[in-house]
């Protein structure tokens, strides 16, 4: 069974930076497309970034030049660093596979942005 467990959310100051983690168990971290996703109080779940198959990586506006994403295949593991915080990051964090290939929604991990 394909599980994907999020951790590394906590509470940081505006300009701050966090690493999430994504630990994959089931299969492979890269044998499917995956993002993460966050969810804001009274907002929609949006997707924030995405990496490919091939390890190409895609951005939403708010986020670019902030977030990247990326991946160890030997940790199984996806990852999303977050720097230069700001307030309205704040929101629990998702991971997933994308498209054809979206799992179950696990709890996801809040990250809270104080100023």
């Amino acid at each position: 069974q394909v599980q994907l467990v999020e951790s590394g959310g906590g509470l940081v100051q505006v300009g701050g930076s966090l690493r999430r983690s994504c630990v994959v168990s089931g299969t492979i971290v890269s044998t499917y497309p995956m993002g993460w996703f966050r969810q804001a109080p009274g907002n929609q779940r949006e997707l924030v970034a995405t990496i490919t198959t091939r390890g190409g990586t895609n951005y939403a506006d708010s986020v670019k030049d902030r977030f990247i994403i990326s991946r160890d295949n030997a940790e199984n593991t996806a990852y999303l660093q977050i720097n230069s915080l700001k307030l309205e990051d704040t929101a629990i964090y998702y991971c997933n596979f994308l498209g054809n290939f979206l799992r179950s929604w696990g709890q996801g991990t809040q990250v809270t942005v104080s100023s």
